[in-house]
Formats: C-alpha cells, structure tokens, sequence
C-alpha cells in the first residue's frame, strides 16, 4: 500500500513539473543568433552589392515574446571592373521584439518588429550617412534542438529615412517606404554610395539561433 502511494505521488509530482514545463515554455531563456544579409545587382562590369553580418542577443519575457538587441556592421560596394567607385562601411544597432507562434512540433513562425539605427561613411567620398527605420518583417524558426534552430525571414513592410551628408555642399535627405522591398531604386542614393536598393537593409536574413 505504502509503495502505491508512493508511486501515485511520484507520478503527481512528474505530471505537475511537465505542465509546467510546458506552460511556461522559452520564458527566461536567452537566445543568440546572428542576421546575415546579401544583396546583389550587376550589369556588365558594373555591381553593386549589399552585405550585413548583425549579432543578436535577446531574452524570452513570456513563453512566445522575445525581446533583443542586434549591434552589426553593413558595408555596400559599387564597382566596375576592378575599380571600386564607392564603398560604404557602416554600424548598425537594432533593438527588437518579437512574437511566436507554434505551427507544428518544433516549426515556429515569427512577426518581429525592429527600430534600426545605422551610421557611418563612404570612405571614397568621405559622404556620411546615418538611417532610422521602422522594418516588420515574419519568419520560419525551425528548432534542431531545444538548444539550436535555425531561422529565415523576410521584410513585410519597412520605413527609413536616410540622410547623405558629402564632405562640401547640401546633405540630402531620403525618405521611403517599401512593401516587401518592391520600391525601385532612388538614383541619388545610388549615386552616392553604390547601393542597390533605396534602403540600407537587405529584404532576405537567414541565421542560426542558439538558446540557453
């Protein structure tokens, strides 16, 4: 009788920790993942393109709500042949947040929204550049592990304003606005840092993300 009880108790206390496990999901967990973007226009020996490496760190508040710092750097290159004509190189910091929802065993889908903050130089020109944007972006999380996954977004919807200052004259200010980056390129932004899209993100971002 003794080992009964004992057995219904082990078993009680088993089925509580797992509801709690499971009610409580990712909550307190820290992730680090790392956004990379490339982007890439050619005609003949003419090429631009637009490459971004963002580290992120980021704390799950709520079982499906993550929130988290990105701080990386973007460079874009305009060349023709060998010459470079322009090459900007730049820092971006980017806080986020972002919401989970569970598709299918360990399939998630992901809405992030983002507020990046980029600066820096044309170093050929000596043109500075600084950007705010508002991007909202949905994903694909696929967890290998409860440790790892891995994870492929894309922009929905992105707000920048960007100012180009040269090293004489006016600075020029830049505002656009983009659904799943479909806005045609503006000639003064590609005239000044060789970039290959009105905004200094690149639509596509795949990285690996690990939790602990």
């Amino acid at each position: 009788m003794k080992k009964l009880v004992l057995a219904a108790g082990i078993l009680i206390i088993s089925l509580n920790a797992q509801a709690q496990e499971k009610s409580e999901g990712l909550k307190g967990a820290w992730f680090v993942t790392s956004q990379f973007g490339y982007q890439q226009t050619k005609s003949g020996d003419e090429k631009a393109t637009n490459l971004s490496i963002i580290p992120i760190v980021g704390n799950f508040i709520t079982p499906s709500v993550a929130v988290g710092a990105g701080v990386g750097m973007m460079n874009i290159k305009s060349e023709t042949g060998s010459v470079t004509n322009a090459s900007t190189n730049l820092i971006v910091i980017e806080p986020l947040v972002r919401k989970y929802w569970n598709i299918a065993g360990n399939f998630y889908f992901f809405g992030q929204l983002a507020t990046p903050i980029i600066t820096g130089k044309e170093k050929e020109a000596n043109t500075k550049v600084s950007q705010f944007g508002l991007a909202m972006s949905g994903g694909f999380d696929f967890f290998v592990t409860k440790n790892f996954s891995v994870e492929f977004s894309y922009d929905l919807a992105n707000f920048t304003t960007t100012t180009i200052k040269p090293d004489s004259g006016d600075s020029t200010t830049i505002t656009n606005f983009s659904l799943a980056h479909v806005a045609t390129a503006d000639p003064i932004y590609v005239d000044a840092l060789g970039g290959s899209m009105p905004n200094l993100t690149t639509p596509l971002s795949f990285g690996f993300k690990f939790i602990f």
